[in-house]
């Protein structure tokens, strides 16, 4: 399949659905079913998902996939524990047949996803209803997807999403992609090539070949392009790459021997970047309509990795003109910046969240690497991982969840991609089909 075609979009119809009353009325006294994210330890809310229900012939091995992918969306986040079939009293007899929600209670389930699949040639339809089981109700109306059976990883992410939010009241991260650096052979000659994949690991395919080494490629806040650096020429250069054609054009900026680590505007309209020029290190922005530059800063210092706020109107980035690495923030359109970091250390790499309320950065400190977090004032300094080295912060698209790269120590050490909840748990690696460096995760598929 063509990375055009894969591309596409899958999903044709999203639409809400009423299926009847539940077999038990809600209880008054219930409180809502809620899973509230703070910090600290989450107890894990149990929940039970019955393979979803095949309502065509033919349809059973796509309902037990679906239904996997679901239940392994809800688990990885840490936050959800699902129950195993093996302790299940009773299941439901048809999607859309009253609901025996004693006998879920028995089991202490706390949600309930029930759903149904159907596949028509290389149509496919999903449907399902999630329950809060104690309460006896719905949670919100039932909701049907359909697309293409190539998509069918899709529509399972979408259906995670839904519960995802339900339960959390926060935005789902599921049916999004990243963007990275594939890395395959020794340490001291790796191949690196660009490279999407779904936020699991999953339906990896290649943006690049291995004739150039490629960095620190970027999504749009629309997903459609990527801002990568590549040594083509010889010289660093950054890049722009349409996803669906896989076409791409030099950025234009100023004239400097060295242009890396781009990023976009968060309307897509602008790019800013460093741009090494005579020896110094300044950030730039460029105006992609017009090509028109601007010097955002002007220091002996080397200043880079600059990243805007969701509102636009700041950029944070990283420079050693304190005489050591440190994190900094100014003007969208340059001026004084203000320092925001002062523990021990250095502070690179930063990072705005989606929601404008955390900066993560990568910080060296006593020969170890770590992922951190903090407020933009610099204040509420948290490290959530520690490694031989952690590099490369990137957000989910809720704020929730930041993915990095870790290295391992040696000289055959290897790349991969793990996350990690903002709170500093549920460390995970990203199954990968190879190593991995510099993800940038996308935003939610439309």
């Amino acid at each position: 399949m063509s990375i055009r075609a894969m591309m596409k979009p899958i999903l044709t119809l999203v639409m809400a659905f009423g299926l009847g009353a539940a077999a038990v009325p809600p209880v008054s006294a219930q409180e809502p079913l809620q899973l509230t994210l703070r910090d600290g330890v989450i107890e894990a809310l149990p929940f039970a998902l019955p393979t979803f229900q095949a309502e065509v012939a033919g349809s059973e091995q796509m309902a037990a996939d679906i239904s996997r992918v679901v239940s392994e969306d809800l688990t990885s986040t840490g936050l959800f524990r699902q129950i195993p079939s093996s302790a299940f009293i009773s299941t439901p007899a048809g999607f859309g047949s009253p609901v025996a929600f004693a006998d879920w209670r028995a089991i202490n389930a706390q949600a309930l996803v029930t759903g149904a699949v159907a596949v028509n040639g290389s149509q496919v339809t999903v449907k399902f209803r999630l329950y809060d089981v104690f309460s006896g109700a719905e949670m919100g109306e039932g909701l049907q997807f359909a697309g293409t059976t190539d998509g069918w990883r899709r529509m399972a992410h979408k259906v995670a999403d839904v519960v995802y939010s339900r339960i959390t009241g926060e935005a789902g991260y599921f049916d999004s992609r990243v963007v990275f650096v594939a890395e395959t052979g020794p340490k001291d000659n790796r191949a690196k090539r660009l490279a999407i994949m779904d936020y699991d690991g999953a339906n990896v395919q290649y943006l690049t070949d291995s004739s150039a080494i490629v960095l620190a490629p970027r999504f749009s806040p629309t997903g459609d392009r990527v801002l990568y650096t590549s040594y083509e020429s010889g010289f660093p250069r950054i890049n722009v790459l349409d996803v669906a054609t896989v076409g791409r054009q030099q950025l234009q900026t100023a004239q400097g021997d060295m242009a890396f680590s781009p990023r976009f505007s968060r309307d897509g309209r602008q790019v800013i970047y460093s741009l090494t020029n005579g020896g110094n290190t300044d950030i730039y922005r460029t105006d992609l309509a017009t090509g028109q530059f601007t010097r955002l800063t002007n220091t002996p210092a080397i200043e880079t990795a600059p990243s805007f706020s969701p509102d636009g109107s700041q950029i944070v980035f990283e420079s050693d003109r304190s005489g050591t690495q440190q994190l900094y923030i100014m003007s969208a359109n340059g001026g004084e910046p203000r320092r925001i970091s002062f523990g021990n250390g250095r502070y690179g790499t930063p990072v705005w969240s989606p929601r404008g309320d955390l900066i993560a950065f990568t910080k060296q400190q006593d020969g170890r690497f770590h992922i951190g977090v903090m407020r933009t004032d610099g204040s509420e300094e948290r490290l959530l991982t520690s490694s031989f080295l952690d590099e490369g912060p990137t957000w989910a698209p809720n704020g929730r969840v930041i993915m990095f790269a870790r290295e391992t120590q040696g000289a055959d050490g290897t790349s991969a991609l793990y996350s990690v909840d903002i709170t500093g748990r549920n460390l995970r690696r990203v199954a990968t089909p190879q190593g991995g460096s510099d993800p940038s995760w996308g935003p939610l598929q439309p």
